[in-house]
């Protein structure tokens, strides 16, 4: 649809301001980045780089979501790997509150 589309390119052209603004690209790296850094360099064009990330928001729920699903029975299948995940959030957080 021309509305998502359109919505696209917005966010794009806004990534595109904000990393031609920061300090250190490193901590900006995203794979939308080298979307737009491979278009700068003229290996992909606006429409596929467009198109890639129009995918990504797509797809990425689904796919999420799924995957999300099957690690969770999978954690709940086994136990002792719950005990260690807890044991190692528990060792990297300290007494900090958990946050999304």
């Amino acid at each position: 649809s021309k509305d998502l589309k359109g919505a696209m390119e917005i966010l794009i052209e806004q990534k595109r301001q904000m990393l031609s603004t920061v300090e250190k690209l490193d901590e900006h790296m995203d794979f939308a980045s080298q979307l737009i850094f491979a278009q700068n360099r003229g290996d992909l064009t606006a429409e596929n780089v467009n198109q890639c990330v129009l995918e990504m928001m797509i797809a990425a729920p689904d796919t999420l979501s799924v995957t999300l699903f099957f690690m969770l029975i999978l954690i709940a299948e086994h136990p002792t790997v719950e005990e260690e995940m807890i044991r190692e959030i528990e060792t990297v957080m300290g007494k900090q509150e958990l946050q999304s």
